[in-house]
């Protein structure tokens, strides 16, 4: 496991007309590793999400990727980074099939983003790449299915392929197993764990289950702030962490703990 640091945050500040939602946080996530951030309702998680992906500018702080200031950078500028975010709500084409999901996600190595009518021909050339990327979340015996067909647990599996095909250094992950029953939790957690082999994970997830069988690092954010940072058996006891969930709906963290 590496001790290179991909992304960090120095002093990470966003206020809302004097509400403070994330206060201060300091962040290093590790190259290779998954990353989970994790919080009772309200905790600042989605904003830090926000945050790093630029759909949010920081009041005060520092974002480095890769060593260099991103603080100021559009979300375009990084995604050509390599920072690639998979949101909460599914974000497929649903009346395209499978395999044209991933194709579209493919089309910027062609220098054609965007252009969903380009012709079979010029996608066709997508074609072996799209498949193996459907080979990786198990979804190559579907390739021409209607996505609005598919189960909500391999809708989450092929935007996780669309996310790979972006070619990601980082991926962020938005609570990647939310509204899922128990199979579709398990086929989720083994997917990230698989794409996880070769690139970095950052997630904010509510299921410890989840978080406790995958998770290398979880920091924990009570009211904007870090409380509590390390591997799941350490963090899972720490007095603040428990404190902070205690009369929470997120009542995962002590059903996973007892």
């Amino acid at each position: 496991m590496s001790d290179d640091v991909i992304l960090e945050t120095r002093g990470l500040v966003k206020e809302f007309k004097g509400f403070v939602a994330v206060a201060g946080v300091d962040l290093k996530v590790r190259r290779g590793q998954i990353h989970a951030l994790i919080g009772p309702n309200g905790a600042g998680k989605t904003t830090c999400f926000n945050l790093l992906t630029k759909f949010l500018i920081p009041t005060r702080g520092q974002i480095l990727f890769e060593d260099e200031d991103i603080t100021r950078e559009r979300p375009a500028q990084i995604a050509r980074r390599g920072i690639v975010r998979s949101f909460q709500i599914s974000a497929t084409f649903p009346h395209l099939t499978v395999l044209d999901n991933v194709r579209v996600a493919l089309q910027r190595q062609l220098g054609v983003s965007y252009h969903f009518w380009r012709s079979d021909r010029i996608l066709g050339r997508l074609d072996e790449r799209a498949l193996e990327l459907l080979d990786t979340v198990g979804l190559r015996d579907l390739a021409d299915t209607v996505t609005v067909e598919l189960p909500y647990g391999r809708k989450r599996a092929l935007e996780i392929a669309t996310t790979l095909a972006m070619d990601p250094k980082m991926m962020l992950l938005d609570e990647p197993t939310q509204g899922m029953g128990h199979e579709d939790v398990e086929l989720v957690t083994q997917l990230i764990r698989k794409v996880a082999a070769n690139r970095t994970v950052l997630m904010v997830e509510h299921n410890m289950n989840v978080v406790a069988s995958i998770a290398d690092t979880i920091t924990v954010l009570a009211r904007g702030a870090v409380i509590a940072e390390g591997p799941y058996a350490q963090v899972s006891r720490d007095p603040q962490v428990l404190q902070a969930y205690m009369g929470s709906e997120d009542v995962e963290l002590q059903g996973a703990h007892a």
